[in-house]
């Protein structure tokens, strides 16, 4: 009976929080590139405000240093080889430094596959914690899920902002980001049968998920503001980056943990 409260509420918490992130962004796709502001805001808010501070509070501070260092080290190497592989199979922008500024839009897809890499590991935690709760009672189960799925969405919104500003198509994105949630499924059977060892590790993946989110928001969608240099255009991204931090704010003080 736990196990299978455990299967619903996963289920629920990843489509949940990712389809209503989607809705939510009925915008023009001409918006997407000065929305990206809030998701660097979202990004930095979540990993900052949410993550660090949890995975500092459930292990050691050096096991959770060294996650956060080893996981920035590792998206750059990554995003490495996300270049090296795209400029052998076609003519990238290291290689036609003569781009277009409506072509220097994207970065190839980068940037969305990094965070859906750091957004899988998240949701694989979400799943753990679901199950944890539910082994202490059904009633706790079921406030923790609410509240993740509450914490989930000014996050997801900014992935699939990011998803978008990568070049993904609007279907595309949203199947990506359904399939990533199903992470949480598998953290919520594993955290079942196998709580205490992965307990163990949370700090570390919690680094790691942090890492992703700052090296995509500082890394590759930071540099991009900064080729619309007018100071209105700059007001307007300062406002939606602290819109960004503020939902993650918001949602932190007013939802249990």
């Amino acid at each position: 009976m736990t196990l299978g409260w455990i299967l619903v509420a996963s289920v629920a918490g990843g489509t949940l929080s990712a389809g209503l992130a989607a809705a939510a962004l009925a915008v023009r796709v001409t918006w997407i590139p000065m929305l990206v502001s809030f998701a660097i805001g979202a990004l930095l808010g979540a990993a900052f405000l949410e993550i660090i501070p949890h995975a500092f509070a459930t292990g050691p501070s050096h096991h959770v240093a060294f996650a956060l260092l080893g996981g920035i080290f590792g998206f750059f190497v990554l995003e490495k080889l996300l270049l090296w592989r795209h400029c052998h199979t076609e003519n990238c922008e290291v290689h036609v430094p003569h781009q277009s500024p409506a072509a220097s839009t994207h970065d190839r897809g980068r940037s969305g596959a990094l965070i859906i890499v750091g957004d899988t590991v998240h949701n694989f935690i979400d799943g753990v914690l679901i199950a944890a709760a539910f082994l202490q009672s059904t009633e706790l189960g079921v406030v923790a899920a609410l509240a993740i799925i509450a914490h989930e969405i000014p996050q997801e919104v900014g992935d699939f902002l990011i998803l978008l500003h990568s070049g993904y198509s609007r279907a595309r994105a949203l199947a990506i980001n359904l399939l990533s949630s199903a992470a949480t499924v598998i953290g919520g059977v594993l955290g079942y049968y196998t709580l205490q060892l992965i307990e163990a590790l949370e700090p570390i993946l919690l680094g790691v998920v942090a890492a992703s989110m700052i090296y995509v928001a500082v890394a590759d969608l930071i540099p991009g503001l900064h080729r619309r240099p007018e100071l209105r255009d700059t007001a307007f991204q300062a406002l939606l980056i602290a819109l960004g931090i503020g939902a993650i704010a918001m949602v932190r003080a007013v939802l249990p943990h």
